[in-house]
């Protein structure tokens, strides 16, 4: 099968699985499918499960999570905490270079024991040594350039602990759809935090997660028309022009 036949091929695929969605609120991602679910599932690791359990010996309270004086911060694979993200940031750029040649040379030859004279002669009509080479040049450059960007988003959102680390880092993921008429909202996060950056409110800033990966958009029917057809995001690669 020729390339060009394959690409028409699979875009045409990917239309008929658009087609099914006409009329029909956009789908929410199952949640069984996550590494978050998986995590919450599953039974935490012996150490976890121990360290959780343990308690002072002749003490009156106990040291569970559960109890008044307990520790209530995620700390092993399965907890929820709270995510906190409020970024607002502001860049601006801006960048000027100039540069500026110019040259000249010029070589005459009005008098040389009476030869350029006999040589004016021989000489189209016109043509002469009195200015016999005369060059100039120039060439300038300029250039300009400037960034500027602002960029504001508070949000919020819950996290599970799907990986400790062996240096007791935790690995976190955290996902969020919320569906209104014909459009999904998405929220993802991802990262690494240390235990001892979560606060007392079981919640952390996103900046204190380190490898960061924040996804916020949407899909449905405004998101769709809002992006070219893959008619045009194929033309925009190929053409050359």
């Amino acid at each position: 099968m020729k390339p060009i036949n394959a690409a028409l091929l699979l875009i045409a695929l990917a239309g008929c699985q658009r087609l099914e969605n006409v009329g029909k609120a956009p789908a929410f991602t199952p949640v069984e499918t996550g590494r978050e679910f998986y995590a919450m599932s599953g039974g935490g690791l012996p150490d976890e499960v121990a360290r959780a359990s343990a308690t002072a010996p002749a003490s009156l309270w106990s040291g569970a999570r559960g109890s008044l004086l307990g520790d209530r911060r995620a700390e092993q694979r399965g907890d929820i905490l709270t995510v906190v993200i409020e970024i607002d940031d502001k860049a601006e750029i801006s960048n000027s270079t100039g540069r500026t040649r110019s040259g000249s040379e010029s070589m005459r030859i009005p008098s040389l024991v009476g030869i350029p004279q006999r040589i004016d002669r021989a000489l189209p009509t016109g043509a002469n040594l009195a200015n016999a080479v005369s060059t100039d040049s120039a060439s300038s450059f300029q250039g300009d350039g400037s960034v500027s960007r602002n960029e504001k988003l508070t949000l919020r959102v819950a996290a599970t602990i799907v990986e400790r680390l062996p240096n007791g880092v935790l690995r976190v993921e955290g996902s969020q759809e919320v569906r209104v008429n014909f459009e999904v909202r998405e929220l993802i996060v991802q990262g690494f935090i240390r235990p001892e950056d979560i606060s007392r409110q079981n919640e952390i800033t996103y900046d204190k997660i380190a490898g960061a990966r924040i996804s916020y958009g949407g899909r449905g029917q405004i998101s769709d028309v809002q992006q070219p057809r893959y008619g045009q995001q194929v033309a925009d690669i190929l053409l050359p022009f």
